[in-house]
């Protein structure tokens, strides 16, 4: 049986037997009083959504569901804002063993399709401010949040036959970003949930007395595994806020609530650091995923939030594996730059350069391929089958902290050194008229060094570009942290291209114009 650090083989058995019902895991082991989620919307009302209720409205929507012929296995679509039907979905589907499919409500009607088609999804469950991507989609089923899915959730009887599927069987069915090309379907099995509590109680340290708040969107991994699924596992609430992303409102959101323990990517930090707004809170806990965390950032959260920001480190295919975690007896000081340590149920190492998890050392690994794509998912795994190779290049120092560098295929071949855009990323974003900004290897246009370095940046309102500026940004980098590494050429856009998760997408930069 599986020894993982703080937990009991029967702890990990519960997640992983063959008699496993991912219902019970998510919902009907909790206390049906406590509560599931808290919901604000953009007025900042607040309601709470119990354990109890979210029960009986899954158990009832389970039933409408199988009899429109969702069975265990098939693939269903879920278009939602942070709404209460977005969770009892999740929890309906698991009922009946099929497999939720998220669908980022920032996507276009061709985004929609190509996942649809991907996973052999027939149906889809919406609501009206979606519903019009779905048009011309005809082989798919639609049913979208209003009357008929209010009756969906209230008039059935409930449904009692829960699918006990095993740690093996499918809960969830996501697509990477398409950071380095056409996204790929990752299966996600019951027994990850394992690999999320971890994460939930070692690296984000979400205590009973937190008011906890990941502000991820569920269609993408790191919001649906530790903002929807990871919630429920703990019995712990998460806050799904339904309004837009502003600096203002976030912090009128965190005090409303009283947000004590806060989750987000780098890009909200770094625009709440940028905006000007002060805020009135003070964190006990600051994570950050998704993209690397540059220092600067932590630097303003100490002053603004009261606490520094920890970086953690994952993928799709992972979940969160290696953290700067803040639960004891796991915390350490930061170092900056790393991205942490492994955390509990994982093993990493460097590899030829690059981040690998042990595959026989991590016994919460659950990612074994890419749905039809066995050349993908070769590329995924060293020729010995021993490590899951991340893609991502990085070292580790003398203390066993990891230190990410870069994709694979963004590494920088200039006149044989190996930059990390990164690093120089870190430098160009403190500078005051910096609000964004994206390095690249370009081509060499003297055909000398092999390729150079390029940035894009994106400059604060009002703010203008001009020869001066150009050269403070080579000398920044020159200054702050190699001569060598500097752009050789600085591009001023208006916008970045980014996947609608807000993850950069470098090979659009290497392949673009000027």
């Amino acid at each position: 049986m599986a020894q993982i650090v703080g937990r009991s083989p029967e702890w990990y058995a519960a997640y992983s037997g063959p008699d496993v019902s991912a219902a019970h895991l998510l919902c009907d082991r909790h206390d049906p009083d406590t509560t599931a989620f808290t919901f604000v919307d953009d007025e900042l009302a607040v309601t709470a959504m119990s354990y109890g209720e979210l029960a009986e409205r899954s158990r009832r929507l389970a039933t409408d569901l199988a009899a429109r012929g969702v069975v265990a296995g098939q693939r269903v679509g879920v278009l939602m804002t942070k709404r209460p039907e977005l969770v009892v979905s999740l929890v309906a589907l698991a009922r009946l063993g099929a497999v939720y499919v998220p669908l980022f409500t920032a996507f276009a009607t061709a985004a929609i399709d190509m996942r649809m088609r991907a996973s052999q999804a027939r149906l889809v469950l919406t609501e009206p401010s979606q519903e019009d991507k779905l048009e011309g989609l005809d082989y798919l089923d639609v049913l979208s949040a209003g009357p008929e899915f209010d009756a969906a959730q209230t008039r059935p009887e409930p449904y009692r036959d829960d699918a006990a599927l095993g740690g093996d069987g499918l809960l969830l069915q996501l697509f990477t970003s398409g950071t380095t090309g056409k996204p790929k379907g990752v299966p996600v099995p019951i027994r990850a949930l394992a690999s999320f509590q971890v994460y939930m109680e070692d690296s984000l340290d979400v205590r009973p007395d937190d008011i906890f708040w990941n502000a991820a969107d569920p269609g993408w991994a790191y919001g649906l595994y530790y903002g929807v699924c990871g919630p429920l596992t703990t019995g712990l609430p998460n806050i799904l806020y339904s309004g837009r992303f502003r600096p203002a409102s976030t912090y009128e959101v965190m005090e409303a609530c009283g947000v004590t323990n806060f989750a987000g990517a780098p890009t909200i930090y770094r625009e709440l650091s940028k905006s000007g707004v002060e805020p009135h809170v003070r964190l006990r806990c600051a994570s950050s995923a998704g993209e690397p965390l540059t220092a600067d950032v932590s630097v303003w959260a100490q002053r603004a939030l009261g606490t520094e920001v920890r970086d953690h480190y994952g993928q799709t295919e992972l979940g969160m594996v290696i953290c700067n975690q803040w639960a004891e007896p796991f915390k350490r000081p930061v170092k900056p730059d790393s991205m942490g340590r492994e955390i509990a149920g994982y093993r990493a190492d460097i590899v030829d350069g690059g981040i690998a998890i042990d595959v026989e050392g991590s016994p919460l690994l659950w990612f074994e391929g890419y749905v039809g794509a066995p050349d993908k998912t070769a590329e995924r795994f060293s020729a010995d089958g021993r490590w899951y190779l991340t893609g991502d290049t990085g070292r580790r120092d003398e203390d066993g902290d990891f230190y990410f560098t870069a994709r694979d295929d963004d590494i920088i071949l200039m006149a044989g050194y190996r930059i990390g855009p990164f690093d120089v990323e870190s430098v160009l974003i403190t500078h005051p008229d910096v609000v964004d900004v994206a390095v690249v290897g370009r081509p060499d246009p003297e055909g000398i060094r092999g390729e150079i370095a390029e940035a894009f940046v994106v400059l604060a309102p009002g703010r203008e570009a001009s020869d001066e500026l150009t050269a403070e940004l080579k000398d920044r980098v020159r200054e702050g942290y190699s001569h060598h590494a500097y752009p050789r050429r600085v591009h001023y856009v208006d916008t970045l291209p980014k996947t609608p998760s807000g993850k950069l997408q470098r090979y659009l930069l290497r392949q673009g114009e000027d």
